[in-house]
């Protein structure tokens, strides 16, 4: 449920700057040190380069069996590690982020990296297994893998190699200096519809959130985010994953809402949940011209925008100008359309380009990593802090008659130091 990664990964549930031809570091400097660095790294895109993949296929290290394939043929080694070989939508996710790995490859043609594709087989022994591999192998820096104990295991082979980790876990937990997370963290979608709804005035909040872990970091960010915007939590409804705890639920927060004290009602769970959310508490009175609802990324979904009792609300994505150009790519070379998190690999691989082409030895470094002025890929700006937490750019969109639309853009910089 944690917007589009953790719905697609962990949930078996899966869900933008068109023709973006460069990844770009934005004027970032590396503190303390005498590094200069220009206002941007620039690639230019072009045609595929027909680059295709070299066979590097059943290496093992002990009894734990590593595939892998090479992506590009450049002299600096990146790895990726991917659930390849599991099962359901997350090997077919894992093969999605491979082919938008190469998407990359093949955009910056004159990238100087090659990426060590290896099947981490969606389990802990697999990542310790292929990390180990590619370090061996010379990858100066891991993206990937996809799951939280799969990033902390390959993380503990990492740490002793000095070798960075780009991950795509939303396990907020599993981040730490040396290990980053590119992917969409639910405190950035928090932090930015709060923010936003703060200065449109609104600063008494409701909550409905799923009683599950996911439901409990959306609780902490929401907490802090509200603090931060000088507001106030006038309740938190937790429900259990069926639908009399949630009528239940909303039934509560309706009556609260119906008092007058509520300005806005946060639901960020996705799929039929916030519609189901929405009609209870209009059954019970609650219309959206009383109260403003606000969802997560989530909410990114033909199914919410349907829903007539979600009009009005505002949700926090990126931009779908980058995917959609990318959807195109990839469908154009691979003849299926993505999942949405493949975006994730091909920013990460754009990344590794990025950083080897300006930034000589220091190219994976801490310094680079973390710099305040963050980088730009399909998604966004993004940014890493020292902790391994990522921050994004991220619009605001409303939902209007069944229709969506940006009412406040995502910001293209930073400002300012990170979190």
């Amino acid at each position: 449920m944690i917007c589009t990664l953790l719905a697609s990964v962990r949930r078996a549930g899966e869900k933008f700057l068109s023709r973006l031809s460069f990844l770009r570091l934005a004027g970032a400097r590396a503190a303390g040190t005498a590094l200069a660095v220009g206002a941007v790294v620039a690639l230019a895109a072009c045609q595929s380069s027909g680059i295709g993949l070299r066979g590097n296929r059943g290496a093992q290290i002990g009894n734990a069996p590593v595939t892998g394939e090479v992506l590009g043929t450049g002299s600096i080694k990146v790895a990726m590690l991917l659930p390849l070989s599991a099962t359901g939508n997350a090997g077919q996710l894992a093969q999605n982020m491979k082919n938008a790995a190469d998407l990359a490859i093949r955009d910056f043609e004159t990238a100087n990296i090659q990426v060590l594709v290896k099947d981490d087989r969606g389990t802990p022994e697999g990542a310790r297994a292929a990390a180990n591999q590619a370090i061996s192998e010379g990858a100066e820096l891991i993206l990937g893998p996809l799951f939280a104990q799969s990033v902390t295991a390959a993380s503990t082979v990492a740490r002793g190699a000095n070798v960075p980790i780009v991950a795509f876990s939303t396990d907020a937990t599993v981040a730490n200096r040396g290990v980053y997370l590119l992917s969409f963290l639910p405190q950035n979608d928090v932090d930015r519809i709060i923010s936003f709804a703060a200065s449109r005035g609104k600063r008494s909040f409701a909550a409905l959130l799923p009683n599950t872990a996911e439901g409990t970091l959306y609780e902490a960010a929401l907490r802090r985010a509200v603090a931060n915007a000088g507001g106030r939590i006038m309740t938190v409804e937790k429900y259990d994953l069926d639908r009399v705890s949630m009528q239940e639920r909303a039934t509560a927060v309706a009556t609260l809402v119906k008092s007058g004290t509520v300005d806005a009602v946060f639901m960020p769970d996705a799929g039929d949940a916030a519609p189901f959310l929405s009609q209870v508490l209009a059954a019970n009175g609650v219309e959206p011209k009383t109260v403003t609802f606000l969802g997560s990324g989530q909410w990114n979904d033909e199914r919410i925008a349907a829903e007539s009792n979600l009009n009005g609300g505002w949700y926090p994505a990126p931009e779908a100008s980058g995917f959609n150009g990318f959807a195109q790519r990839y469908q154009a070379a691979f003849g299926a359309a993505p999942f949405r998190a493949a975006t994730l690999a091909y920013d990460a691989t754009s990344l590794a380009a990025g950083l080897a082409a300006r930034f000589g030895p220091e190219r994976f470094s801490a310094q680079v990593l973390t710099s305040s002025s963050g980088f730009i890929g399909l998604d966004g700006a993004f940014r890493f802090a020292d902790n391994g937490l990522s921050q994004r750019g991220l619009a605001i969109y409303q939902i209007e008659n069944g229709q969506i639309q940006v009412i406040d853009p995502a910001p293209k910089t930073f400002a300012g130091p990170g979190i």
